[in-house]
């Protein structure tokens, strides 16, 4: 694949994801959204029905589905996404069930841990950072075969 082709790819998907983002109230109930910007101020308690979590659950899904086939357009190396699948495996497996804790035990004037727990697996954050090392690792693996 062209180097064009494949910066025109990943925009796109760069694009997807500001979509979710963009339309995170329409798709996703998340009354953290709503909670900071004014229930917060005001002192007041909020509810998580349970399908709040599905919604937490199916947004990192889809911000997962889409960074991966960022990584693999980036370097079409099912190696790297294999491993990557991992890492999102990994960081959902500790992540969700410290998310879903801290909701049921937390008082409401700590709510902000739960909220950047919540932050970590609504964004695509570990694109941000998988795009950079796998670029290292291959820029030092061709550097050390030649």
């Amino acid at each position: 694949m062209k180097a064009v082709t494949k910066i025109l790819i990943i925009l796109g998907l760069v694009g997807l994801l500001a979509l979710v983002r963009m339309y995170e109230y329409r798709f996703f109930y998340d009354p953290f959204m709503y909670f900071f910007e004014k229930q917060y101020m005001d002192g007041e308690s909020i509810a998580f029905p349970a399908y709040m979590f599905w919604n937490v659950f199916w947004r990192f899904l889809v911000n997962t589905l889409i960074s991966l086939l960022i990584l693999y357009v980036a370097f079409q190396n099912r190696s790297i996404i294999k491993f990557s699948v991992l890492i999102y495996a990994g960081f959902f497996i500790v992540l969700f069930p410290l998310f879903v804790y801290l909701m049921h035990h937390v008082q409401p004037e700590d709510y902000l841990a739960a909220f950047y727990v919540r932050r970590f697996l609504a964004h695509p954050v570990l694109v941000l950072l998988l795009l950079p090392a796998f670029y290292y690792y291959r820029i030092q693996s061709e550097s050390s075969t030649n």
